[in-house]
């Protein structure tokens, strides 16, 4: 049995993240702010009220875990909002990089002594933020802010490897949730094409930016 936590667990990927994992019969760790009654009713264990883009929260959580061993953690909470050229909101490109740039790397650093050799850490990005990708522009905020963290990534990837743990840099594909108005592919594909990447993540390969369904994609 494989310890997975996984964060932003209230509804869309991360609720499937640990629907999947749950029936596959891993232990499961569902990270999040607010739970939501059907990641309550999974059975799950949930750790509630962090906010990741907060030191004492993080840290808290990681108290709280104390003695426990991660084999896979998933930082997958996240956020997108519009910025437009004409609508260059900074306090909103601000909160999209604490959410999606500097959450996860908090989250991860706060949890490293939970992880050990042989351990995986996955990240949740998006082809939005390849810069070799954009050809339509638009969306600042979070494109800058997964390209951060797609470079956090990396970086990751080479500074764990002598701990052998492997990081995955992560793009799901455009899934059906609310961040994305319900446009897309299901949660429940993502996530299936998701944790294959995951399986075959090693040492070798880590550091790669994926998409769910096995394509390299261009940073």
């Amino acid at each position: 049995m494989t310890t997975y936590l996984v964060t932003g667990t209230s509804r869309g990927i991360g609720l499937e993240f640990c629907k999947q994992l749950q029936n596959r019969g891993e232990t499961v760790i569902a990270v999040c702010r607010d739970p939501t009654a059907p990641l309550k009713d999974l059975g799950v264990r949930v750790e509630s009220g962090v906010d990741i883009t907060q030191d004492d929260s993080v840290a808290a959580l990681a108290k709280r875990l104390q003695g426990t061993a991660l084999d896979v953690l998933i930082d997958n909470a996240g956020i997108i909002e519009k910025n437009t050229l004409d609508n260059m909101d900074f306090d909103s490109m601000r909160r999209q990089f604490e959410v999606n740039a500097l959450g996860p790397l908090r989250v991860t650093k706060a949890l490293l002594p939970l992880l050990h050799s042989g351990s995986k850490v996955a990240l949740l990005t998006s082809r939005m933020g390849s810069i070799g990708d954009n050809s339509s522009g638009d969306s600042y905020g979070y494109r800058m802010s997964k390209a951060a963290l797609s470079m956090a990534g990396k970086s990751l990837a080479i500074d764990l490897k002598p701990q052998e743990i492997a990081v995955a840099i992560l793009h799901p594909g455009m899934v059906s949730t609310r961040m994305t108005g319900y446009s897309g592919i299901s949660a429940e594909e993502a996530v299936q094409g998701l944790l294959e990447r995951i399986e075959q993540l090693n040492l070798d390969n880590t550091g790669t930016f994926w998409h769910a369904q096995g394509e390299i994609l261009p940073w």
